[in-house]
């Protein structure tokens, strides 16, 4: 069970990662539960509408997003996973480069989906 679960996130991730490269809010919207906690590597606490209008606003633009390290923890129908990532991309105008480490929360939706419900990020030292 914990085996397909993995390959569940493994694929949400990705599609994740396409969807944030992408700015496709639809998907993002599927992804993102609607009482999501994110925390920016600022340390501003965003939520959905926040993160989805960023995206639709072309407020953050991403063109790579390139994975190099990637951890998986299944907690029955729950997972946590940190992801590091070289992103480059820009926000509000201005160059936003560097190595990050982001940390999801995965859950079950009502609808048997995969969402998220919390998120950090990071930048790496």
């Amino acid at each position: 069970m914990a085996e397909s679960i993995k390959v569940q996130i493994i694929d949400a991730e990705e599609r994740l990662r396409q969807a944030m490269l992408a700015s496709d809010v639809g998907i993002l919207n599927e992804l993102l539960a609607p009482e999501i906690i994110i925390t920016s590597h600022l340390g501003e606490l965003l939520g959905k509408q926040d993160d989805l209008a960023a995206h639709k606003s072309g407020l953050i633009k991403i063109h790579e997003l390139e994975p190099s390290e990637q951890h998986i923890q299944i907690y029955g129908e729950m997972a946590i996973v940190s992801v590091r990532m070289q992103l480059s991309g820009s926000y509000n105008g201005s160059p936003a480069n560097g190595d990050f480490r982001f940390t999801r929360v995965w859950a079950i939706s009502s609808s048997g989906n995969w969402y998220i419900v919390a998120a950090h990020i990071g930048m790496v030292a």
